[in-house]
């Protein structure tokens, strides 16, 4: 049997944001403070770090709580942050980025001396730009600084842009557009 408290703060979580709380929200902030606060972090819409100033002032309790129920709704889509571990290291995929930043660079210097090849240089330009959008997503999603929500919303438009099969595989598509090199034998 769960303790009245913890059905008390999931309760009051799982409401949508807009819920009207009364009241008697001041009375309520003092018995179920504590365990919302680790009812949220447990459900990855509050980072441990957040404890220390959301949900700490009875006078803030509704505001707080709105914030929470919006979180809630917000990442009820997004992997836990531990799916973040299932992608490479922050510091290899900063690397793959600044490759992708040059790439980009050189299809700039291309299309300024052959007009020619506007429209292909700039398909593959847009190509470099979507993945750059991906792998900065997979970067926020490993920084493990940024709080956990932040984390969990890299890791949803993760799975949004190359789709929930590829992303529970971990299919990911290259960090430049591969497809679009010459081949030199």
């Amino acid at each position: 049997m769960f303790p009245l408290d913890c059905v008390l703060a999931v309760a009051l979580l799982a409401l949508p944001p807009d819920t009207s709380d009364g009241a008697e929200a001041a009375d309520t902030f003092a018995t179920v403070r504590p365990t919302l606060q680790q009812v949220a972090v447990s459900w990855e819409v509050l980072d441990p770090r957040e404890t220390k100033y959301v949900l700490t002032r009875g006078e803030d309790f509704l505001s707080d709580l709105k914030l929470l129920r919006r979180r809630y709704q917000d990442l009820s889509e997004a992997p836990p942050v531990a799916d973040s571990f299932r992608f490479p290291d922050r510091q290899l995929v900063n690397e793959l980025l600044a490759f992708n930043r040059s790439y980009r660079q050189h299809l700039d210097q291309r299309q300024a001396m052959e007009p020619a090849l506007f429209w292909e240089l700039r398909e593959a330009t847009l190509e470099a730009d979507r993945l750059y959008q991906l792998w900065d997503n997979i970067r926020d999603a490993r920084c493990e600084y940024y709080y956990v929500t932040v984390r969990r919303q890299a890791l949803k438009k993760i799975k949004d842009m190359i789709g929930e099969a590829h992303y529970y595989n971990g299919q990911l598509p290259p960090h430049v557009p591969v497809w679009r090199f010459a081949r030199i034998d």
